[in-house]
């Protein structure tokens, strides 16, 4: 495999992620976004946890779809997360995700 075919395989894997996500992001209450990965879940609980003269924060999801390429299967039961970076957590619209016209994939 040369690198061209390498680069069309990574970009075609990239595109069939973003459009199951734009497929299934209704089904989803929140996005959650870590250093690491990019989430969507039902259910999110973020705790603030001391650790000495630091914190930390401990994510709890439940109900997660996991933004990640090499996965096999994205749907998760649940998934915890400890980090000590930043962690942001958005409550979606009732309304269902929709491309602008300008970005829409099918041209």
């Amino acid at each position: 495999m040369n690198e061209d075919d390498l680069d069309d395989y990574e970009r075609d894997a990239e595109l069939a992620l973003f459009r199951e996500y734009r497929d299934i992001v209704g089904q989803f209450r929140y996005v959650v976004e870590t250093e690491r990965r990019f989430y969507l879940a039902n259910e999110v609980d973020l705790q603030r946890r001391d650790a000495g003269s630091d914190f930390y924060f401990e994510l709890a999801m439940n109900d997660v779809w996991v933004w990640d390429v090499y996965r096999a299967d994205r749907f998760v039961k649940s998934v915890r997360v400890l980090t000590f970076k930043d962690v942001n957590v958005e409550e979606l619209s009732a309304r269902e995700f929709s491309l602008p016209q300008d970005l829409s994939l099918d041209k």
